[in-house]
C-alpha cells in the first residue's frame, strides 16, 4: 500500500468537471468560466444552472429554472412546526441540519433516486435551505415567519424572509455575488462528505445533511464569524494594528487569513473586499471596512499571508444586517448548489468511495489473553 498523506492533502480522489482551482496562480473557475467573470456578469441562479448542467443556460432555460426554484421555497407545515418546537437557543447550524433531514420525509420524490427526481430535489433543497435559515431566525426572535416571494431573486428573497423588508439594489447585488463566490470550491470537506454519502446510493437529502454536519465544524465553516467577532472586539480602527501585533506576538491566530490551497490571494477575496467597501460607503458605516484594511495590511506586512474568502465576507454580511451566527448557515445557502452538483456528478458514474488506512496498532498477530489471566 502506498504511504498515506495526512488529511489526504493533494491526494486526487476522483475526476470532476465542475470546479478548477490553481492555488499557485489564484485561479478559480466553475465549469471553465473564471470566477471573476461570473462575479461581474452572472447571477446566483445562472451559476446554479451552470453547476448542475455543465453550461450556461439560454434565457428561456434560465427563466424556467428560476421560476421552478422560486415556487419551491415554501416549507412544509410540519417542518415549520418542527422549527417552532426546537430550543430557541439551538445553534443555527444544528437547526439547519435537523430541518434538512426532516424535509426528506415530505419531499414528493422521496422514494425516487433517478436523475430527474434528484434534479427536482436539488431545486427544492436550494430554495428550502434559504427558507429554513431565514425562518428559524425569525422564530427564535419571537417573530412570525415571512412567506417567500417567488417574484424575487434568490438573494433578495432571503433578505426579505429574514428581515421582512426587500433589499435595495446594492444590497441585493452584494448578496448575490457573495452567493456566487461561495457556490463551489472543488473537494472541500463538506463537498467530499456529500460525495462519500451519495456514493452509497442513499438519497440527496442524506448527502446534504452530511455536508451541513461537516460544514458546522470550526475547521471548515465559521471563520467569518470569528473575523466579525474579532472586529467587534477591536472596536475602534485605531486599535487594530496594536491588536494584531499583540496577537501575532503571542502566537494567536488571526481569522480570515491563509488557505489550504491558495498560495496567492484568494480570488474570491478580491471581490468581497470591494463589496465590503461599497456596502460600508452606502450604509455610512466605514469603521468595519477600514479596520479590516488595517488588519489585512499588518498581517500581510508581518507574516506575508493573504486574506481569504472569509475575511471580507464577514463585513459584507454584517453590513447586510445578517446576525453573526447566521454567517455559516448563509454559506450553506450558497454551497447547496455545489454540494448537489457534486452529488449529481458522483451518481452519473458512481463508485463506492472506500479508502484504506495505514495500520499503526500492535504487531500482528497479537495473542488473545483469557479474561482470568489479564
Amino acid at each position: 500500500m502506498s504511504r498515506f498523506k495526512e488529511g489526504l492533502q493533494d491526494v486526487v480522489a476522483a475526476t470532476s468537471s465542475i470546479c478548477y482551482i490553481d492555488g499557485q496562480k489564484g485561479i478559480l473557475s466553475y465549469r471553465g468560466i473564471d470566477i471573476h467573470d461570473l462575479a461581474e456578469h452572472s447571477t446566483f441562479e445562472e451559476v446554479c444552472y451552470l453547476l448542475w448542467f455543465g453550461r450556461l443556460p439560454k434565457q428561456a432555460e434560465l427563466d424556467e429554472m428560476t421560476a421552478v426554484m422560486g415556487r419551491s421555497r415554501a416549507l412544509p407545515e410540519a417542518v415549520l412546526q418542527l422549527l417552532k418546537s426546537l430550543p430557541p437557543d439551538a445553534p443555527p447550524m444544528d437547526v439547519l441540519r435537523t430541518a434538512v433531514s426532516a424535509l426528506s420525509h415530505y419531499d414528493p420524490d422521496a422514494a425516487a433516486n433517478d436523475k430527474p427526481a434528484n434534479l427536482r430535489k436539488t431545486y427544492r433543497l436550494t430554495g428550502q435551505i434559504a427558507s429554513i435559515v431565514a425562518t428559524a431566525d425569525r422564530i427564535r426572535n419571537g417573530q412570525e415567519p415571512v412567506s417567500p416571494d417567488s417574484g424575487l431573486s434568490h438573494a433578495a428573497n432571503f433578505v426579505y424572509m429574514l428581515t421582512g423588508e426587500k433589499p435595495d439594489a446594492t444590497a441585493e447585488r452584494a448578496l448575490d455575488v457573495a452567493l456566487i463566490l461561495h457556490a463551489d470550491h472543488e473537494f472541500n470537506a463538506s463537498t467530499f462528505a456529500a460525495r462519500v454519502t451519495v456514493a452509497t446510493l442513499t438519497d440527496v437529502h442524506s448527502a446534504v445533511t452530511s455536508a451541513i454536519g461537516t460544514l458546522k465544524g470550526p475547521l471548515h465553516g465559521g471563520a467569518n464569524q470569528d473575523v466579525m467577532r474579532m472586529l467587534i472586539d477591536i472596536g475602534e480602527t485605531e486599535r487594530a494594528e496594536t491588536y494584531v501585533k499583540e496577537a501575532l506576538a503571542s502566537k494567536r491566530k488571526i481569522s480570515g487569513f491563509g488557505h489550504r490551497v491558495y498560495r496567492t490571494e484568494d480570488p474570491r477575496a478580491t471581490h468581497l473586499r470591494r463589496m465590503s467597501r461599497d456596502l460600508s460607503e452606502s450604509s455610512g458605516t466605514r469603521k468595519w471596512f477600514e479596520t479590516s484594511r488595517v488588519i489585512e495590511e499588518v498581517v500581510k506586512r508581518e507574516k506575508n499571508i493573504n486574506a481569504n474568502v472569509d475575511f471580507y465576507s464577514a463585513t459584507v454580511y454584517y453590513n447586510l444586517g445578517i446576525p453573526v451566527d447566521l454567517f455559516t448557515p448563509l454559506f450553506a445557502v450558497s454551497r447547496i448548489s455545489g454540494w448537489t452538483a457534486h452529488a449529481l456528478e458522483q451518481l452519473d458514474n458512481n463508485r463506492l468511495i472506500r479508502p484504506r488506512a495505514e495500520y499503526t496498532g500492535p504487531s500482528h498477530p497479537a495473542p488473545y489473553i483469557p479474561v482470568n489471566e489479564r
